[in-house]
């Protein structure tokens, strides 16, 4: 017995006549082959056979493609070897129960489902605080303790919406188009609209206890904000014009004018005029300092 929605299975067997079908000489007969049981609560499977003598009686247990002996004569097997004529097992389950004799060549079988009721837990949803009109929004809720699995409603300013003709419903006459499906939990908004904005909640039951409700959030629908982007993207142009602007005053006033070839920058000529000399003497008389 725990607290992961799991139930005390007690197996009994009885030798009479039923109304069964045969399955080759002998056959066997469950009053139920689908049971369902409250968490830690005790269920008694009968299970009925005749045409058997000596036979050998065993219980497997069946989940997915995971197949165990659980009790063969009244000896558990799985998982250990207890005295208590009882075995845990999950939220669906498959139990089979076979009879049979002469090295398995008359033998009689019949399977019981097990489903274990767990009451759903308290749902978690995801709802947007702020959406755009025109936009798509989904909102989704969800939990994972029920048994059977839960299915979801939901809930706007404390009304519900409805999953079909939700249009034909007064509240909602104005709202957008939406759709629910109460197996994902799923709200679809498609698109947004102004009439959307609200206190949105989901609710969640699988037909055991009572249903569970989520935390409210409130959702608002709001316009695209239009004149804040054009006010953003006319603040852009002016930073690149005033950019432009002054790339084009730097270079006018010679900021990137190119540097002339020979002429080193930052360097002065200074010339000075030749001296006097008489003619036929040939003496260096001017220089030029760099």
């Amino acid at each position: 017995v725990g607290d992961m929605g799991k139930a005390r299975v007690l197996f009994q067997k009885e030798n009479q006549q039923s109304k069964s079908s045969l399955v080759g000489k002998g056959s066997v007969y469950s009053p139920q082959t689908a049971i369902q049981v409250p968490e830690n609560d005790s269920v008694k499977l009968a299970c009925i056979y005749s045409g058997f003598s000596s036979p050998h009686v065993e219980w497997k247990f069946v989940q997915g493609s995971t197949t165990a002996l659980v009790c063969y004569n009244n000896q558990i097997q799985f998982p250990i070897q207890t005295a208590s004529p009882s075995h845990p097992v999950t939220m669906e389950s498959t139990l089979a129960w076979m009879v049979s004799k002469d090295r398995g060549q008359n033998y009689g079988e019949v399977s019981i489902h097990l489903t274990v009721l767990v009451p759903p837990s308290k749902p978690t949803v995801n709802i947007p605080s702020s959406v755009t009109i025109g936009n798509r929004a989904v909102l989704t809720c969800s939990e994972h303790d029920g048994s059977p699995p839960s299915e979801y409603s939901w809930f706007k300013d404390g009304v519900p919406m409805l999953i079909a003709d939700a249009k034909k419903t007064c509240a909602f006459i104005n709202t957008s188009s939406y759709t629910i499906d109460p197996k994902s939990g799923d709200l679809v908004f498609d698109p947004v609209s102004a009439f959307d904005s609200g206190e949105c909640y989901c609710q969640a039951q699988n037909g055991y206890a009572t249903a569970m409700r989520s935390e409210a959030v409130r959702m608002e629908a709001v316009e695209l904000n239009v004149a804040g982007i054009m006010a953003a993207v006319l603040v852009i142009l002016i930073l690149l014009g005033l950019l432009i602007f002054g790339i084009w005053f730097a270079y006018s006033h010679g900021y990137f004018e190119r540097t002339k070839k020979g002429t080193a920058p930052g360097k002065k000529v200074i010339y000075s005029q030749p001296s006097a000399r008489s003619e036929g003497e040939f003496k260096q008389t001017s220089s030029f300092l760099v």
